[in-house]
């Protein structure tokens, strides 16, 4: 590479690192030198917009509940300090995860389940896109759930939060954290469909029981909740623990039974 070539390169490389600078904060940075704002303008409105518009379509309730000024606030500085990486689109919903928990300095505007509302929108996203399907090979679809081993969907995911985050909407707004914390499972079903199921206390236990590489038949685990919880009456978990393992499976959480 010639002196001159290298130079026209590096100089380029200048140009583009500016207009990017400037792409990501137009307010802090000026645009490259002899080009007219209304040409540049185009660029400045087009990332940003679509950057905005992807999230707001990727965080439907969040985007519903935060005002206007304070969501393209908390937009435009995403846009200027976060790092992202990758470059596809799909993903940017886990950059923004990452940023709200990692980088995001606190705004008064901010709601104190901000962080707990995102990760289980992006996360009812992620599954509806996993590529993985659903198989029952090697599964009893009719089997016995108290006699055989019941078999847990690798699309069914347990999450804990402090706040209720799938009741909350613009009309239901927590402002005192819940003194229990919320568990849920959430699902994709044989359609595709997404899915959420609020877990009790025997829920929660029956479907960790079930997926730590169980070998246990479904009355063996519903036994050992019994024990667990020193319940005075180990019929009335057996028959609501089967309710709960019928429920799941309805809902392709549990696929069947394996021997």
């Amino acid at each position: 590479m010639s002196l001159s070539t290298k130079n026209k390169a590096n100089h380029f490389q200048d140009v583009q690192y500016v207009f990017t600078q400037h792409m990501r904060d137009p307010e802090n940075n000026a645009a490259p030198e002899n080009i007219e704002d209304r040409r540049i303008k185009i660029y400045r409105e087009l990332v940003y917009n679509n950057i905005e518009g992807f999230m707001a379509s990727s965080f439907p309730i969040l985007r519903k509940i935060i005002e206007d000024e304070a969501w393209h606030r908390m937009m435009r500085d995403y846009v200027c300090n976060h790092q992202s990486h990758t470059p596809l689109f799909p993903k940017m919903p886990q950059e923004f995860i990452h940023y709200l928990e990692h980088e995001r300095v606190e705004d008064s505007a901010d709601y104190p389940f901000l962080l707990e509302l995102a990760h289980y929108e992006w996360i009812e996203t992620s599954i509806a896109m996993d590529s993985r399907e659903i198989s029952f090979e090697g599964i009893e679809r009719q089997g016995d759930l108290l006699e055989g081993i019941p078999v847990l969907s690798s699309l069914a995911m347990p999450f804990a939060y402090q706040w209720p985050v799938h009741m909350i909407s613009p009309d239901n707004l927590p402002e005192i954290l819940p003194e229990q914390a919320t568990y849920i499972v959430i699902y994709r079903d044989r359609q595709d469909e997404v899915g959420f199921i609020e877990l009790n206390t025997v829920s929660a236990k029956l479907f960790e029981e079930c997926s730590n590489e169980n070998t246990r038949t479904g009355k063996e685990i519903l036994l050992s909740i019994v024990e667990q919880l020193q319940h005075p009456n180990p019929e009335a978990v057996i028959n609501g623990g089967l309710e709960i393992m019928q429920d799941f499976k309805s809902k392709d959480i549990i696929l069947g039974t394996k021997e």
